[in-house]
């Protein structure tokens, strides 16, 4: 009787043992609440064609962010903002329905700008959005002056800070050369290597709240020490001054600060 039972305290630990390594699974399936047509954008002007906007997802259940343009993204459904460039703006929802992501737009005509831009835009494109303005460097070979030229790397607390004044002997290929910006129908940049030269088209991006200036599908004037990613810190912008700097140049692997003024 005695060793029945110790047989059966074996038995039942076994069975104790191998019930406790069984997996314990608990499937969850995600389920879409809705699919992208049950998507409902709405988009407000606080003045009939004016360019403060307020974008809003209402659909319950959906969650995601909105794709402004230019650079911006608003990590919410509801966004108010105001909008640089007048005429018809696609702004995009980027969202998941529970199992699956989607995209969904929304246009918006804007016929006026009846609300200010951030000055650095104006200081940037000038009060003329639409026909924009026009960059040349602030300086020439030989004149002494600091507008092309290499800095302490790191960060742009050093973008003034001289290690060689390279345009001064030995400036780029486009030191005569002109760029502009201006919002007609979108964010235009143009570079042109010389005054008289056909134009090299893109587009540019100004992050205002992070101080950069992103060039696209052209280049920078004075790129020869630029970066691939066209991404400048700026250090200045004025209507009539701007400096912007390089923290790492991949020609030179230096910091690198370029001084504009308007044309």
């Amino acid at each position: 009787m005695k060793n029945i039972k110790v047989m059966y305290l074996i038995i039942v630990s076994f069975l104790l043992v191998f019930t406790a390594c069984e997996p314990i699974v608990n499937e969850q399936h995600l389920v879409d609440s809705t699919n992208v047509e049950g998507v409902k954008l709405v988009a407000t002007q606080s003045t009939p064609g004016g360019n403060e906007i307020t974008l809003n997802m209402v659909t319950p259940g959906i969650t995601g962010y909105w794709d402004l343009g230019l650079g911006r993204k608003a990590l919410t459904n509801e966004v108010t903002f105001i909008h640089p460039i007048p005429g018809k703006a696609t702004f995009k929802y980027v969202g998941t329905l529970g199992s699956q992501f989607f995209t969904k737009t929304i246009d918006v005509q804007i016929d006026k700008l009846d609300h200010a831009l951030d000055p650095m835009w104006y200081a940037l494109v000038s009060d003329n959005t639409v026909a924009g303005k026009t960059w040349v460097f602030d300086g020439t070979g030989g004149s002494g002056k600091l507008w092309w030229f290499m800095s302490a790397p790191g960060s742009p607390d050093g973008a003034m800070g001289v290690w060689w004044n390279a345009g001064d002997c030995c400036g780029p290929s486009d030191a005569a050369g002109k760029m502009s910006f201006d919002l007609n129908g979108d964010a235009n940049f143009n570079h042109y290597a010389t005054l008289t030269a056909p134009a090299e088209k893109g587009s540019f991006v100004l992050d205002v709240a992070n101080k950069k200036l992103i060039i696209s599908g052209s280049k920078m004037l004075g790129s020869a020490a630029g970066n691939k990613d066209g991404v400048y810190s700026i250090v200045t912008l004025t209507p009539d001054k701007m400096v912007l700097y390089l923290s790492n140049s991949e020609t030179y692997g230096t910091g690198w600060t370029f001084v504009f003024k308007p044309q």
